[in-house]
């Protein structure tokens, strides 16, 4: 694939990391079980996946070397923590801590990126949009009291806003992309109905 066309198709993985996002709010939404239990086995489930998915796909559609490397070092960390969510002993301390230690990285890298490609990616903003609503988690979690509910609640309504923005900021990336967006006829081209016969 040439690096025009895996850019045109850097819109996919906002899209993807929206949908599992949202994917991953729905199963806190529709539970009643807000333990500490539960919501590492949805962080853990949707970091793991979101993590592999997420990498692979920046190998694949991310044109740019370092934003590439970085989305890569991002999904990577993102994946480790998602394991140790699924295999650690779950309590709300570990909970608290793990979540806030994995936004505080993924945030400030996702912060990073949007900076850097302030003005020249066209994803720059959505980056940075998430950088800053992961850097905000991390805050969060860092100043809960210690309740379950609310730390759980407060991921899921974190997912949710995530998730929606990047969908909406990957399809309108799609969309300014498409071929023939914005462009006029050609010079000497014939208008509809004035052909000479």
């Amino acid at each position: 694939m040439t690096a025009a066309s895996a850019r045109a198709q850097d819109w996919a993985v906002p899209v993807v990391r929206g949908a599992l996002a949202l994917a991953a709010t729905a199963a806190i939404t529709f539970s009643q079980d807000h333990s500490p239990a539960m919501g590492l086995l949805v962080f853990g489930i949707w970091a793991v996946v979101a993590g592999v998915v997420v990498g692979a796909l920046s190998l694949r559609f991310v044109a740019d070397r370092p934003t590439r490397t970085v989305t890569l070092v991002s999904a990577i960390v993102t994946a480790v923590a998602g394991l140790l969510a699924l295999t650690l002993p779950a309590g709300l301390p570990f909970f608290l801590t793990l979540v806030s230690a994995w936004a505080a990285i993924t945030g400030f890298l996702e912060l990073y990126l949007g900076l850097r490609g302030r003005g020249k990616d066209a994803g720059a903003r959505d980056r940075l949009a998430a950088g800053v609503f992961t850097a905000v988690l991390a805050v969060l979690f860092v100043l809960l009291p210690p309740d379950s509910v609310t730390a759980v609640g407060f991921f899921g309504a974190y997912l949710a806003i995530l998730g929606v923005s990047l969908v909406i900021g990957g399809l309108s990336q799609k969309w300014a992309a498409a071929p023939g967006r914005g462009e006029t006829p050609a010079a000497g081209a014939a208008t509809p109905g004035t052909e000479q016969s």
